[in-house]
């Protein structure tokens, strides 16, 4: 790729990340409309021609794998696992 290609992708992917953010407020907020008339109205799940909506509270455990290391650091080696990945990052 040229200089003048590099630099007409990288103003393309900043649009498009300035769009994605963009779309992902207006989801937030439309999301957040729909919680609200839930919330409101006190449903979990709402229904229509074309969609189903729940939004119910979910219970979950999870390992807290700071608090194993400090608490039993011999056995949080024994099943620590490393991986390697690579970072893609877009400095001004």
């Amino acid at each position: 790729m040229s200089m003048n290609e590099l630099e007409a992708k990288v103003n393309d992917l900043r649009e498009l990340r300035r769009m994605a953010e963009e779309l992902a407020t207006e989801i937030t907020a439309a999301e957040d409309d729909l919680k609200a008339y839930m919330t409101a109205s006190g449903a979990n799940e709402l229904n229509g021609p074309s969609f189903r909506i729940t939004w119910k509270e979910v219970t979950s455990s999870l390992l807290d794998g700071k608090a194993l290391k400090e608490a039993a650091p011999e056995l949080w080696k024994r099943f620590a696992k490393q991986t390697t990945t690579r970072r893609f990052v877009l400095s001004a």
